[in-house]
């Protein structure tokens, strides 16, 4: 453990740079509470996205990191905004009639749509949980109307009340003149309506702990703040929570960065110490643009588990999170190859600075399997454009030929690879599979490759078919060997890209191969 600690102390890992910085805040004296908190917060305005997921993915990264440097206990929160106003109907929910009739009041005081919950707000905390717990994470949940109401809020409320003039002065100074005329920290929840309301303060009493206002109707009310029956507005709120619990990370995306130091100064008027932060670059779509929860745009967790693993997902988020990454399906088959790249990696590395430094160490807190893929995910890919095959079974007969000692059995991240890659390409590359017929160039090294295979002795050797499919290609006098691979890939398999075609010929069958391309030549593919 102590190289372990050791090469953590000095690895480049971003995870590691975090966990140092938090480590440095207590290095004169350890927090009285007696351990690390670690919050993430969560919106839910709509379903939960799988922006959401990184965002606790990589705290998790990190809280494991400190885990490793200091002997100090944590803690993750996940904070569930839920006492926020609906301000507007998801795209992606059913029921909008029903949604529309509640604008306004609090998440957790709207209907659910779908029928299955108290609210609203609890169908989508219930959707977050569920996600959460499908990857196995470590968390405490906390939903802010239960924070509210229960009382754990109302010192800092109090506070907020005393404080309300420093407040304020911070928050105009962010808004345009016409929003400070109406601008107030604290957002009553009307004892009538139920809605939360936008209006301005005509009295703060700090002495009674009270606020009074006008109603939209402009009818008098004087409530208290503590309780559940006031709210505070998005960014004090930010602060707030920062104060009352004490926290000391919280990671959000670069949509947030320019209110920082609002977050910030508020938390240091109510009292508390601000947090480390760590700003994250967002998610695009297909089209680039940033994935919402209310537009549904993007892809969720539950369709990336359809066609991949949980630990591919979690490599994806783990990669250069300053980055803004395009999270479409087309990403997935990429993440899955170069997560079991780095899984081999791990079992091979016995130096400890090159241990901590692979994303695996992060993704599996320090403690990653062995990979059993002994057959590339884009392979498989290819494979089933070829196989027919409806499920991972009919890939097996082709596996099990270039690694007989493999079972589904004994190499299970491979049998579930086989199921997702058919699923996957009956999905996503059959649909846009064009298929061509050959050049006469490339028709002569194709007959000339097949006789070659016909010939062959080599057994089921990858490097050396693809030494064979090399001297072909330099043969029939290819301007790059890359353009005859890519005229194998586009006439065999309909794409434009593939794998070492060596690789596919050892896994596909040298007969199977030589048939494959008696077909293509024939015209029968196109």
């Amino acid at each position: 453990m102590s190289a372990l600690r050791d090469a953590a102390m000095k690895s480049k890992a971003w995870p590691f740079e975090e966990a140092r910085r938090i480590l440095k805040r207590y290095e004169k004296k350890a927090p009285e509470k007696g351990h690390v908190l670690f919050e993430t917060g969560y919106g839910p305005s709509g379903l939960p996205h799988i922006g959401t997921f990184g965002e606790v993915a990589r705290t998790t990264m990190i809280r494991r990191a400190f885990e490793l440097i200091s002997d100090i206990p944590t803690r993750l929160v996940c904070f569930s905004d839920d006492l926020d106003g609906m301000r507007k109907v998801p795209d992606n929910v059913p029921n909008r009639d029903m949604l529309l009739a509640n604008v306004q009041k609090p998440l957790t005081s709207v209907p659910d749509p779908f029928g299955e919950y108290e609210s609203f707000g609890h169908h989508n905390n219930a959707m977050l949980r569920r996600f959460l717990d499908t990857f196995g994470f470590e968390y405490e949940f906390i939903s802010a109307t239960d924070f509210y109401r229960s009382g754990q809020f109302d010192t800092v409320l109090l506070r907020a009340a005393e404080r309300y003039d420093a407040i304020m002065e911070v928050m105009l100074a962010s808004l345009r003149e016409e929003r400070q005329q109406s601008y107030s920290c604290f957002l009553p929840i009307h004892p009538e309506t139920g809605r939360v309301l936008y209006v301005p303060m005509k009295e703060v009493n700090a002495k009674d702990g009270t606020i009074t206002f006008d109603d939209e109707d402009g009818r008098e009310w004087t409530l208290p703040v503590t309780g559940g029956h006031v709210k505070l507005q998005w960014k004090p709120d930010f602060g707030a929570r920062w104060a009352a619990l004490d926290v000391d990370f919280e990671m959000y995306g670069k949509d947030h960065s320019t209110n920082t130091p609002i977050y910030d100064r508020i938390c240091e008027i109510l009292g508390g110490r601000k947090p480390e932060h760590f700003t994250y670059e967002l998610f695009l779509d297909e089209n680039g643009e940033k994935i919402s929860k209310s537009k549904g745009n993007g892809l969720t967790i539950d369709e990336w588990l359809t066609y991949a693993s949980t630990e591919s997902l979690s490599y994806f988020m783990y990669q250069k999170p300053k980055t803004a990454k395009r999270m479409h399906f087309d990403v997935i088959p990429k993440a899955v190859d170069e997560y079991h790249q780095q899984l081999r990696a791990y079992a091979e590395a016995n130096d400890p600075d090159k241990q901590v430094n692979n994303p695996v160490w992060h993704i599996h807190s320090g403690a990653p399997p062995k990979s059993d893929m002994v057959v590339p995910f884009s392979m498989l890919l290819n494979l089933a454009s070829v196989a027919g095959a409806k499920d991972a079974k009919g890939l097996w007969g082709f596996i099990r030929r270039y690694a007989p000692d493999a079972s589904p059995e004994t190499h299970p991240q491979l049998d579930q690879a086989a199921g997702f890659a058919v699923r996957y390409f009956a999905d996503f590359v059959a649909p846009k599979r064009v298929f061509r017929l050959p050049t006469d160039q490339e028709r002569a090294a194709m007959e000339d490759m097949s006789a070659r295979l016909a010939a062959w002795e080599g057994g089921l050797d990858a490097e050396a078919l693809q030494s064979l499919a090399f001297a072909v290609g330099k043969d029939h006098g290819f301007e790059t060997l890359r353009d005859w691979f890519r005229a194998l890939y586009e006439v065999l398999l309909g794409a434009s890209e593939g794998p070492r075609f060596g690789g596919f010929i050892a896994l596909y069958g040298i007969d199977e191969t030589r048939a494959l391309m008696a077909r293509a030549l024939a015209g029968d593919l196109v």
